[in-house]
Protein backbone atom coordinates (compact mmCIF):
# COMPACT_ATOMS: atom_id res chain seq x y z
CA UNK A 1 0.00 0.00 0.00
CA UNK A 2 1.39 3.37 -1.03
CA UNK A 3 -1.16 5.29 1.02
CA UNK A 4 -0.61 5.43 4.75
CA UNK A 5 -3.77 4.46 6.65
CA UNK A 6 -4.29 4.86 10.39
CA UNK A 7 -7.31 3.29 12.11
CA UNK A 8 -8.79 5.04 15.15
CA UNK A 9 -11.01 2.91 17.42
CA UNK A 10 -12.84 4.62 20.32
CA UNK A 11 -13.47 2.03 23.03
CA UNK A 12 -15.49 2.15 26.25
CA UNK A 13 -15.64 -1.12 28.19
CA UNK A 14 -15.06 -3.37 25.17
CA UNK A 15 -12.63 -5.91 26.65
CA UNK A 16 -14.51 -8.81 25.03
CA UNK A 17 -14.72 -7.29 21.56
CA UNK A 18 -11.83 -4.95 20.86
CA UNK A 19 -9.31 -7.75 20.35
CA UNK A 20 -11.52 -9.37 17.71
CA UNK A 21 -11.83 -6.01 15.93
CA UNK A 22 -8.07 -5.48 15.87
CA UNK A 23 -7.41 -9.03 14.67
CA UNK A 24 -9.90 -8.65 11.80
CA UNK A 25 -8.29 -5.51 10.37
CA UNK A 26 -6.21 -6.32 7.26
CA UNK A 27 -2.75 -5.52 8.64
CA UNK A 28 -1.13 -5.12 5.24
CA UNK A 29 -3.48 -2.20 4.59
CA UNK A 30 -2.80 -0.12 7.70
CA UNK A 31 0.20 1.61 9.18
CA UNK A 32 -1.10 1.80 12.75
CA UNK A 33 -4.15 0.86 14.80
CA UNK A 34 -4.94 3.34 17.56
CA UNK A 35 -7.39 2.34 20.27
CA UNK A 36 -8.61 5.17 22.51
CA UNK A 37 -9.51 3.75 25.90
CA UNK A 38 -12.41 6.02 26.84
CA UNK A 39 -12.77 5.86 30.64
CA UNK A 40 -13.14 2.07 30.58
CA UNK A 41 -13.52 0.29 33.92
CA UNK A 42 -12.70 -3.15 32.48
CA UNK A 43 -9.62 -4.57 30.73
CA UNK A 44 -10.12 -2.83 27.39
CA UNK A 45 -6.60 -1.40 27.50
CA UNK A 46 -5.01 -4.79 28.20
CA UNK A 47 -7.04 -6.52 25.48
CA UNK A 48 -6.06 -3.90 22.89
CA UNK A 49 -2.39 -3.88 23.85
CA UNK A 50 -2.30 -7.67 23.69
CA UNK A 51 -3.19 -7.49 20.00
CA UNK A 52 -0.53 -4.91 19.19
CA UNK A 53 -2.56 -1.72 19.04
CA UNK A 54 -1.33 1.66 20.19
CA UNK A 55 -3.52 2.49 23.20
CA UNK A 56 -4.30 6.03 24.36
CA UNK A 57 -6.26 6.93 27.48
CA UNK A 58 -9.08 9.47 27.32
CA UNK A 59 -10.59 9.67 30.83
CA UNK A 60 -13.26 12.16 29.71
CA UNK A 61 -16.24 10.15 28.50
CA UNK A 62 -17.75 10.78 25.09
CA UNK A 63 -17.48 9.21 21.65
CA UNK A 64 -16.29 12.48 20.16
CA UNK A 65 -13.79 13.00 22.96
CA UNK A 66 -12.24 9.62 22.19
CA UNK A 67 -12.05 10.33 18.45
CA UNK A 68 -10.54 13.76 19.07
CA UNK A 69 -7.89 12.18 21.28
CA UNK A 70 -6.97 9.85 18.45
CA UNK A 71 -6.75 12.74 15.99
CA UNK A 72 -4.59 14.72 18.40
CA UNK A 73 -2.18 11.79 18.63
CA UNK A 74 -1.95 11.42 14.85
CA UNK A 75 -1.48 15.16 14.41
CA UNK A 76 1.60 15.03 16.63
CA UNK A 77 3.29 12.42 14.46
CA UNK A 78 6.11 13.61 12.23
CA UNK A 79 4.67 11.84 9.21
CA UNK A 80 0.93 12.16 8.71
CA UNK A 81 -1.20 9.41 7.18
CA UNK A 82 -3.09 9.88 3.93
CA UNK A 83 -6.29 8.33 5.26
CA UNK A 84 -7.95 7.97 8.65
CA UNK A 85 -10.41 5.13 9.20
CA UNK A 86 -12.81 5.29 12.15
CA UNK A 87 -14.14 1.98 13.44
CA UNK A 88 -16.17 0.99 16.49
CA UNK A 89 -14.75 -1.42 19.07
CA UNK A 90 -17.87 -3.56 19.53
CA UNK A 91 -17.31 -5.95 16.59
CA UNK A 92 -20.60 -5.01 14.92
CA UNK A 93 -18.82 -3.91 11.74
CA UNK A 94 -16.67 -6.17 9.57
CA UNK A 95 -13.12 -4.74 9.68
CA UNK A 96 -12.24 -7.10 6.82
CA UNK A 97 -14.15 -4.69 4.56
CA UNK A 98 -11.63 -1.90 5.12
CA UNK A 99 -10.20 -2.26 1.58
CA UNK A 100 -13.69 -1.75 0.13
CA UNK A 101 -14.17 1.29 2.36
CA UNK A 102 -11.00 3.09 1.28
CA UNK A 103 -11.20 2.10 -2.40
CA UNK A 104 -13.18 5.19 -3.53
CA UNK A 105 -10.52 7.42 -1.94
CA UNK A 106 -7.65 5.51 -3.53
CA UNK A 107 -9.19 5.07 -6.97
CA UNK A 108 -11.83 7.78 -7.40
CA UNK A 109 -10.27 10.70 -5.52
CA UNK A 110 -13.09 10.82 -2.97
CA UNK A 111 -12.54 12.81 0.23
CA UNK A 112 -14.78 10.79 2.54
CA UNK A 113 -16.48 7.40 2.42
CA UNK A 114 -19.28 6.29 4.74
CA UNK A 115 -19.77 2.58 5.34
CA UNK A 116 -23.53 2.33 4.91
CA UNK A 117 -25.39 -0.24 6.93
CA UNK A 118 -28.57 0.80 5.11
CA UNK A 119 -27.09 -0.35 1.80
CA UNK A 120 -25.43 -3.47 3.21
CA UNK A 121 -26.61 -6.73 4.74
CA UNK A 122 -27.73 -6.33 8.34
CA UNK A 123 -28.09 -9.19 10.78
CA UNK A 124 -31.50 -9.34 12.41
CA UNK A 125 -31.64 -7.23 15.58
CA UNK A 126 -28.30 -5.53 14.93
CA UNK A 127 -29.97 -2.11 14.75
CA UNK A 128 -32.89 -0.99 16.88
CA UNK A 129 -35.93 0.75 15.40
CA UNK A 130 -34.85 4.13 16.88
CA UNK A 131 -31.44 3.69 15.21
CA UNK A 132 -32.94 2.86 11.81
CA UNK A 133 -35.50 5.66 12.00
CA UNK A 134 -32.97 8.15 13.37
CA UNK A 135 -30.56 7.45 10.52
CA UNK A 136 -33.37 7.74 7.99
CA UNK A 137 -34.55 11.07 9.41
CA UNK A 138 -31.06 12.53 9.81
CA UNK A 139 -29.95 11.64 6.30
CA UNK A 140 -33.17 13.03 4.81
CA UNK A 141 -32.63 16.30 6.65
CA UNK A 142 -29.03 16.48 5.44
CA UNK A 143 -30.24 15.97 1.88
CA UNK A 144 -32.97 18.59 2.31
CA UNK A 145 -30.84 21.30 3.90
CA UNK A 146 -27.35 20.57 2.59
CA UNK A 147 -28.02 18.86 -0.74
CA UNK A 148 -25.94 15.75 0.00
CA UNK A 149 -27.37 12.26 -0.26
CA UNK A 150 -26.36 9.88 2.53
CA UNK A 151 -28.21 6.77 3.69
CA UNK A 152 -26.48 6.28 7.03
CA UNK A 153 -24.48 7.92 9.81
CA UNK A 154 -22.42 4.75 10.10
CA UNK A 155 -19.36 4.93 12.36
CA UNK A 156 -17.21 2.79 10.00
CA UNK A 157 -15.85 5.49 7.71
CA UNK A 158 -12.73 6.68 5.94
CA UNK A 159 -11.58 10.22 5.27
CA UNK A 160 -8.50 11.86 3.82
CA UNK A 161 -6.31 13.34 6.54
CA UNK A 162 -6.23 16.77 4.91
CA UNK A 163 -10.03 16.74 4.55
CA UNK A 164 -10.41 15.81 8.21
CA UNK A 165 -8.20 18.76 9.16
CA UNK A 166 -10.28 21.02 6.92
CA UNK A 167 -13.50 19.93 8.65
CA UNK A 168 -12.16 20.88 12.11
CA UNK A 169 -14.16 18.42 14.18
CA UNK A 170 -15.47 19.70 17.52
CA UNK A 171 -18.25 17.45 18.82
CA UNK A 172 -17.38 15.56 21.99
CA UNK A 173 -20.33 13.20 22.33
CA UNK A 174 -23.18 11.77 20.25
CA UNK A 175 -23.05 14.25 17.38
CA UNK A 176 -19.63 13.20 16.05
CA UNK A 177 -20.67 11.28 12.94
CA UNK A 178 -23.34 13.72 11.79
CA UNK A 179 -21.06 16.72 12.39
CA UNK A 180 -18.49 15.20 10.04
CA UNK A 181 -21.07 14.62 7.32
CA UNK A 182 -22.75 18.02 7.67
CA UNK A 183 -19.44 19.88 7.59
CA UNK A 184 -18.25 17.82 4.63
CA UNK A 185 -21.41 18.85 2.79
CA UNK A 186 -20.92 22.51 3.66
CA UNK A 187 -17.33 22.34 2.39
CA UNK A 188 -18.50 20.58 -0.80
CA UNK A 189 -16.15 17.67 -0.22
CA UNK A 190 -16.42 14.67 -2.51
CA UNK A 191 -18.32 12.05 -0.53
CA UNK A 192 -19.73 8.64 -1.28
CA UNK A 193 -20.97 5.50 0.48
CA UNK A 194 -20.22 1.80 0.15
CA UNK A 195 -22.43 -1.04 1.43
CA UNK A 196 -21.22 -2.50 4.72
CA UNK A 197 -22.35 -5.67 6.44
CA UNK A 198 -23.46 -5.30 10.05
CA UNK A 199 -23.98 -7.82 12.84
CA UNK A 200 -25.11 -7.88 16.44
CA UNK A 201 -22.48 -6.28 18.62
CA UNK A 202 -20.69 -8.04 21.44
CA UNK A 203 -22.19 -6.82 24.73
CA UNK A 204 -24.78 -4.11 25.26
CA UNK A 205 -24.74 -0.79 23.46
CA UNK A 206 -24.00 2.23 25.65
CA UNK A 207 -26.16 4.40 23.40
CA UNK A 208 -28.99 2.45 21.73
CA UNK A 209 -29.04 -0.01 24.62
CA UNK A 210 -30.47 2.59 27.01
CA UNK A 211 -33.45 4.96 26.80
CA UNK A 212 -31.29 7.87 27.95
CA UNK A 213 -28.62 7.13 25.35
CA UNK A 214 -31.18 6.80 22.56
CA UNK A 215 -32.94 10.07 23.44
CA UNK A 216 -29.73 12.05 23.90
CA UNK A 217 -28.21 10.72 20.69
CA UNK A 218 -31.36 11.63 18.75
CA UNK A 219 -31.43 15.12 20.24
CA UNK A 220 -27.73 15.74 19.56
CA UNK A 221 -27.97 14.53 15.96
CA UNK A 222 -30.89 16.84 15.17
CA UNK A 223 -29.27 19.73 17.03
CA UNK A 224 -26.06 19.32 15.04
CA UNK A 225 -27.87 19.23 11.68
CA UNK A 226 -29.59 22.55 12.37
CA UNK A 227 -26.58 24.10 14.13
CA UNK A 228 -24.51 24.37 10.97
CA UNK A 229 -27.21 25.74 8.65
Amino acid sequence: MDSKIVVIIPAFNEENAVGKVINAIPKDWVEEIVVVNNASTDDTRIAAEREGATVLDQPQKGYGNACLKGIEYVNEKNTKPNIIVFLDADYSDYPEQLPELVKPILEDQMDMVIGSRALGEREGGSMTFPQVFGNWLATRLIRLFYGYKFTDLGPFRAIRWDSLMQIEMLDKTFGWTVEMQVKAAKLKLKCTEVPMAYRNRIGKSKVSGTVYGTVMAGYKILYTIFKYL
